[in-house]
């Protein structure tokens, strides 16, 4: 009787050893996961090409399109036409504290640029 008592003790042991390594190799693979994750995301990437210089910049209006020195949102949305920028950026809580650097998506409305 007291080997059965070993032997359940053993095993449960194993069990014990077998869920600790699937549990810590399972929270790998998610973490893994969430890394590549986020190097596979592609919308925030900043893809318009700004040219030195300074003063009045003619950039093009990518879809994600970056703030530069003496834009307002104003100027940018006249000249990427699209009226609805505040709208479509919510965290833009203040249309007049706009500043260099600031990321927002350009949607430009179908009536022409």
């Amino acid at each position: 009787m007291g080997g059965e008592f070993i032997k359940a003790k053993r095993v449960g042991k194993t069990i014990f050893v077998i869920a600790d390594a699937v549990s810590f190799y399972c929270a790998i693979t998610i973490v893994a996961l969430m890394l590549t994750g986020v190097f596979r995301d592609d919308n925030y990437a900043l893809t318009t090409t700004v040219t030195g210089g300074g003063g009045n910049r003619r950039t093009p209006c990518d879809e994600i399109y970056v703030v530069g020195e003496g834009e307002t949102l104003h100027t940018i949305s006249d000249k990427c036409n699209d009226p609805f920028i505040v709208e479509k950026n919510p965290h833009i809580h203040d249309p007049d504290d706009v500043f260099p650097g600031l990321v927002i998506k350009i949607t430009p409305s179908s009536s022409g640029t």
